[in-house]
């Protein structure tokens, strides 16, 4: 059995693969991204350091100075997923992005880790920048195992779907098993309803992330006929954007829409703050969902902090910084599934 384990996190972002790796046991050594934001949260919350710096501006050497020494070194990390989603295929400016992928890569041959962990979206699997970095992985005698990991199954209360990595020196890494089943997913109601009410562009004395979006009127009248689960085809034909008339935007019914209490929510984005963003209106109450319940439907803890006291909580950034994390839950699967793998190594 192994005992001295060493972590560090590439694109940390805020902290939630970090957060879920502290909650099983396995403390990050240090995180890296490029955003300075990130470093409040990720310091506050975590017994993690900062690092503000890109990976094309690290090499195996630094990485390996965090190590200790005879440790089980463990490298895990989440390339921003942008250039791999859906909606960014249709650009072709995406080979600079792609890069990061690369440099993961390259680090892993540069400082060797023992173990590699990488959470995304799974249209990266298609993309052949994704294939050559498995065979890297192979060419480096790592046992690599890919999972489609439905985050329903592990008690997330999120419709999102995600890919990880899971490779190792020793053998094949096997993910636990699933927490969940249809029968007891988490809901929205689950992770959100004991919330104080909010009306529109109010925010809570008590926590200033429970702050919702003012909507305009015309939007205000909108979330006032939408009823939960429903669409904008449910509105009276005056509401209903340009936009939408046109036959292409019929094929866009995911906006401008109320999630359910009694059923997960949909995939939270950097945008679920804003009601015409996708379905990100509150069940009940005539507003969008505040920037504490798109994190608590991240599994963030409720008393996360996400920006320092003396600064304004400004939508846009805190938004990213919620919608970009790993699910807290599942960074701490993740760690879970390591720790199990590891303690088999004799």
């Amino acid at each position: 059995m192994i005992t001295s384990i060493s972590v560090v996190e590439l694109f940390c972002g805020a902290g939630g693969l970090t957060h879920g790796f502290e909650r099983a046991g396995l403390p990050v050594i240090a995180g890296y991204d490029t955003d300075p934001a990130c470093k409040f949260p990720y310091e506050q919350n975590n017994k993690s350091k900062f690092i503000l710096k890109g990976v094309e501006e690290v090499d195996g050497f630094e990485l390996a100075r965090h190590f200790l020494e005879c440790s089980t070194k463990v490298l895990v990390g989440c390339a921003p997923c942008q250039p791999f989603s859906s909606y960014s295929r249709r650009y072709d400016d995406k080979e600079s992005k792609w890069k990061l992928l690369q440099d993961f890569a390259r680090l892993i041959y540069e400082c060797n880790p023992e173990i590699v962990s990488m959470e995304n979206v799974l249209q990266l699997k298609h993309h052949s920048v994704f294939k050559e970095f498995l065979q890297t992985l192979e060419s480096l005698n790592y046992y690599v195992e890919v999972y489609e990991v439905n985050c329903l199954d592990y008690g997330i209360p999120q419709a999102r779907r995600r890919l990880v990595l899971l490779a190792s020196k020793f053998h094949k890494i096997e993910l636990i098993a699933s927490t969940h089943t249809p029968k007891n997913y988490k809901t929205v109601r689950d992770a959100i309803c004991h919330l104080e009410p909010l009306v529109n562009g109010q925010a809570s004395t008590i926590d200033r992330l429970h702050k919702c979006s003012r909507l305009s009127e015309l939007n205000l009248r909108r979330i006032r006929s939408s009823k939960p689960g429903g669409t904008w085809r449910d509105w009276s034909e005056e509401l209903v954007a340009k936009c939408h008339v046109k036959t292409t935007g019929k094929t866009y019914p995911a906006v401008y829409g109320r999630m359910e209490w009694d059923k997960p929510s949909p995939t939270i984005t950097t945008q679920s703050f804003g009601f015409g963003n996708g379905r990100f209106g509150h069940p009940e109450q005539d507003r969008a969902i505040s920037l504490r319940e798109a994190a608590l439907l991240q599994t963030f803890p409720e008393n996360y902090e996400f920006v320092a006291p003396n600064e304004p909580v400004i939508f846009k950034h805190v938004g990213r910084l919620i919608g970009n994390a790993v699910p807290v839950i599942l960074g701490e699967i993740i760690a879970q599934s390591i720790l199990r793998h590891l303690e088999h190594i004799n």
